[in-house]
């Protein structure tokens, strides 16, 4: 049942001509799945905004947290939107932060805010554009303790985006104390993972990688998320994330990293 009450709702996608669906997750009240083309996309739990269902938005969720003292309000961009699941994250455990989303599909940003409305007192302004161009075009004096690129899917990527030249401008809309996350989603052998590792190395101070321990080993697909600094990597945020989890979970920063270079 989505959230209006109707058994799912859908929406047709012009920009990549696929149906977006909206439907109950029968395991989690208050939970919703939005797939894209029949693949599961994004899990907003409305119940309880702070509940992340999936592993590697829990593990962005954790490096959030770490971005600023714990309830703190802070700046954020979202560089995709998906169903706005961290959006809501920050929202539910920063109240206050002010908060932009960027996504391409218009009709899919429309679709998620009229079924998965958004908790109250939530200040999200949307942008509907490419990434790269939608960074450029904003007010020039904003800056973000967070930044979150959530655009990449598998060994094609947006070239434009997938490049040093974009961290650096992502980076340039940093805080002094501000990250830059990139949720990188890879097949066997990491090859995205090892460009964006580079890339990102060429744009910020310091990077670590944070992702389910078996996913360093190259042998699986799956989610690597890559942080970016404006300062050297705090040793006690790897002790926080590998506490955190999901377990079994591993962070690699400094020379350890090196094993991801490409």
């Amino acid at each position: 049942m989505s959230a209006d009450g109707t058994s799912a709702a859908t929406r047709f996608l012009r920009t990549t001509g696929q149906h977006a669906v909206i439907e109950a997750d029968e395991f989690t009240e208050g939970g919703f799945v939005l797939s894209i083309g029949g693949a599961e996309q994004s899990h907003v739990n409305l119940a309880d905004p702070a509940d992340i269902f999936y592993e590697y938005l829990r593990r962005i969720g954790h490096v959030v947290d770490l971005a600023a003292p714990w309830g703190e309000p802070i700046t954020a961009l979202h560089l995709g939107a998906g169903a706005l699941t961290l959006a809501r994250y920050i929202q539910a455990t920063r109240p206050g932060s002010v908060q932009y989303a960027v996504e391409l599909e218009r009709e899919l940003l429309d679709f998620v805010l009229q079924q998965l409305p958004l908790p109250e007192g939530t200040s999200l302004q949307t942008v509907i554009g490419d990434a790269r161009e939608s960074l450029g075009a904003l007010p020039a004096e904003l800056r973000f303790d967070v930044v979150i690129l959530d655009v990449f899917s598998g060994p094609e990527a947006p070239a434009h985006l997938a490049c040093t030249e974009f961290y650096q401008e992502a980076a340039a809309r940093l805080t002094e104390r501000g990250v830059l996350i990139v949720n990188v989603g890879d097949d066997p052998g990491l090859t995205l993972v090892r460009s964006q590792v580079a890339a990102l190395r060429r744009a910020m101070a310091d990077v670590a990688a944070f992702a389910e321990t078996g996913m360093f080993s190259g042998r699986y697909p799956g989610n690597i998320i890559l942080t970016g600094t404006r300062r050297p990597w705090p040793a006690v945020w790897t002790a926080a994330l590998t506490a955190r989890g999901p377990h079994p979970a591993k962070v690699l920063s400094g020379v350890e990293l090196d094993v991801l270079s490409d």
